[in-house]
């Protein structure tokens, strides 16, 4: 499948303006655009948490293609609490000079490279972690312990050495993963936290953690650094986070120095519905940005669901939003961005499959990047049960590299 595959359509290349507007960010920080590659789990990581030559020229690729930034999905500063044996850990054992190379390749052309500083919590990956979060679980698909309140009170610390380290290797920028059912958002969810201390109960104190994060990363990467937030505008799971909270969560967040807001939803609690299955046409959770746009200053970001140039323009012509953020249409069209100002692939023609397995379309977008990191995105593709089973083979592979490297 080429490029061409994935797109439908033209449009006036007038239609694409407003999302070749710069936005300035509270920091002061000027985005060349209003398109931005969102977070996705890669999973390019060598197994001992550094990048690789296919990971640096994926990024080159979105860079080259024209986004205003790239986020890298799932950026640990701890080696027992990743969500994959793919994802990356930037802490003081790192070879530095390998984080810094991935920086340049994803900063070029007036685009910006930013680390999602991540920590699985509850869902980090057995083989490699003990999987904590703020309340012990025993359910089916899920099991952990809680993390103590000594472990808590070291957390934002931890990710303020993470941000800091990315700053020295030349990142443009981080984002604070809240969403998705990660750590963060376990604390913002009375699903996951049940504690009865100052962390735990009422969405003052679920939302405690989140702000003692941001400042501590705030103090490490000074005024004049990007500091973007991932939020959910709700789990997607019954007695989950409700969009009443989120929303008081964004409020809260508009008295911090946060430079931009990211919008998404769902989560990967075992058994949870997808974002996209309440929301089959049409950006997810443009309605809660409406609503948001009410309680905060701050930019805007939407992330999910967005299937077409028009889409993405009228939600920032409207004002909802100041950035649409693009996952698996970027997978699919790396330089989207340019497409669009030349007016072609109006619309993204995403592959539909039927009767799926389990994590098989996942698998099929991230052996996707795969090819995308080595050039070979023309090249013909297998069914989504060989997509999984090379999937699944590179995690067992990289599994046991991680276990020998950290065991070392």
């Amino acid at each position: 499948m080429t490029e061409s595959s994935f797109c439908a359509g033209k449009a006036p290349a007038s239609d694409a303006d407003v999302l070749f507007t710069p936005l300035t960010l509270p920091c002061g920080r000027i985005l060349k655009n209003r398109i931005a590659k969102a977070a996705m789990s890669d999973s390019l990581g060598d197994g001992t948490g550094h990048p690789t030559p296919a990971q640096c020229r994926l990024y080159e690729r979105w860079a080259e293609g024209g986004v205003a930034l790239s986020l890298i999905g799932e950026v640990q500063g701890r080696t027992d609490v990743a969500e994959k044996p793919g994802n990356l850990v930037l802490n003081a054992q790192s070879d530095r000079e390998r984080f810094q190379r991935l920086a340049r390749c994803g900063s070029q052309h007036g685009s910006g490279l930013w680390l999602q500083l991540g920590h699985a919590g509850a869902l980090a990956y057995p083989p490699t972690s003990v999987p904590k979060g703020p309340s012990a679980l025993d359910l089916p698909g899920l099991d952990c312990e809680a993390l103590s309140l000594a472990e808590i009170r070291a957390l934002p610390e931890e990710f303020a050495r993470t941000a800091r380290l990315g700053k020295n290797a030349g990142f443009g920028g981080v984002q604070i993963h809240a969403a998705h059912g990660f750590l963060l958002s376990q604390f913002l969810s009375p699903l996951f936290n049940q504690r009865e201390d100052a962390y735990g109960g009422a969405i003052d104190n679920r939302k405690r953690l989140l702000i003692e994060v941001i400042r501590a990363v705030r103090e490490a990467v000074g005024p004049e650094f990007p500091i973007a937030v991932k939020l959910n505008a709700t789990d997607q799971l019954e007695g989950g986070l409700s969009q009443v909270d989120a929303l008081e969560v964004v409020e809260a967040l508009d008295q911090e120095a946060v430079d931009l807001l990211d919008i998404s939803g769902g989560t990967y609690f075992p058994g949870a519905r997808l974002a996209s299955d309440g929301a089959a046409s049409g950006p997810y959770f443009l309605d809660f940005a409406r609503q948001a746009r009410q309680k905060t200053t701050l930019p805007l970001m939407l992330t999910g669901g967005f299937k077409s140039l028009s889409q993405a323009r009228d939600a920032v012509a409207e004002g909802s939003v100041d950035i649409i953020g693009l996952a698996r249409g970027l997978a699919l069209v790396p330089d989207l961005p340019h497409q669009w100002r030349q007016g072609h692939c109006a619309e993204l023609a995403f592959p539909r499959f039927e009767t799926a397995p389990e994590g098989g379309v996942t698998a099929w977008y991230t052996m996707r990047l795969t090819r995308l990191g080595e050039d070979r995105d023309t090249e013909s593709y297998g069914s989504l049960e060989e997509a999984l089973a090379d999937y699944e083979a590179r995690d067992r592979a990289r599994t046991a590299t991680w276990r020998r490297h950290f065991t070392q």
